[in-house]
């Protein structure tokens, strides 16, 4: 413990950019947590409510179970709803578009753990140089002694050590919310696929009726 106080007095500097990057890891993680937390559905039995409701062409039930649901799901499902009545013939490419600004939104931040994680170990490693620099500056000046260089080192690997720890921890979390990301991509990807189901279904009876197929 004193040897971390020590390292800390002697080599701020240095480790101020790494504390700094602890600090941004934090909060963007604890952002991070609530806004995942905040907009996690379960949306099994909201898909089955979707059909229902689609299948009548009772659109505002649909608005009405989305409501209920609330969070980004409920406004990719106002968005698909909105594309599914004004222009279906382009709904693909509309949803996507929509998807994709809600992916940003999901994203947010990510790129800051993402940075962190490549850039702490470096900053740890410039520390610990700088440290062992002045440490053999102080050889030169004092003489051999054996404990200053051992406690010079060892406060200089306290850098690379902080930097490590900072970069694992960024690493861990931008993994895990990217899975999380993915997941609620996916959520995205079958409200689509529901969507579509039915738009496809309206062609087919338009075909049927008409006896012809438009090429």
């Amino acid at each position: 413990m004193e040897l971390f106080l020590e390292s800390l007095k002697m080599d701020w500097p240095v480790l101020t950019p790494i504390f700094i990057c602890s600090i941004l890891t934090i909060a963007v993680a604890i952002n991070r947590f609530y806004y995942y937390k905040k907009n996690d559905r379960n949306i099994g039995e909201f898909i089955q409510t979707l059909q229902k409701a689609l299948v009548k062409n009772n659109i505002g039930a649909a608005q009405r179970a989305s409501v209920q649901l609330g969070g980004i799901i409920s406004e990719m499902v106002d968005e698909g709803l909105r594309i599914y009545t004004e222009q279906r013939t382009g709904f693909s490419r509309a949803y996507d578009i929509s998807a994709s600004l809600a992916t940003r939104k999901l994203e947010k931040g990510l790129t800051i753990l993402g940075t962190i994680g490549g850039v702490a170990p470096f900053l740890g490693l410039f520390g610990t140089v700088v440290r062992i620099l002045y440490t053999f500056q102080d050889l030169a000046v004092q003489g051999n002694q054996s404990a200053a260089v051992a406690t010079g080192i060892a406060s200089a690997l306290i850098a690379t050590a902080f930097g490590l720890g900072v970069a694992i921890v960024a690493v861990v979390l931008y993994n895990y919310f990217q899975t999380v990301v993915s997941r609620f991509e996916s959520d995205f990807k079958l409200i689509k696929l529901v969507f579509l189901s039915f738009i496809d279904s309206d062609e087919e009876v338009k075909v049927d009726e008409s006896g012809t197929i438009a090429l």
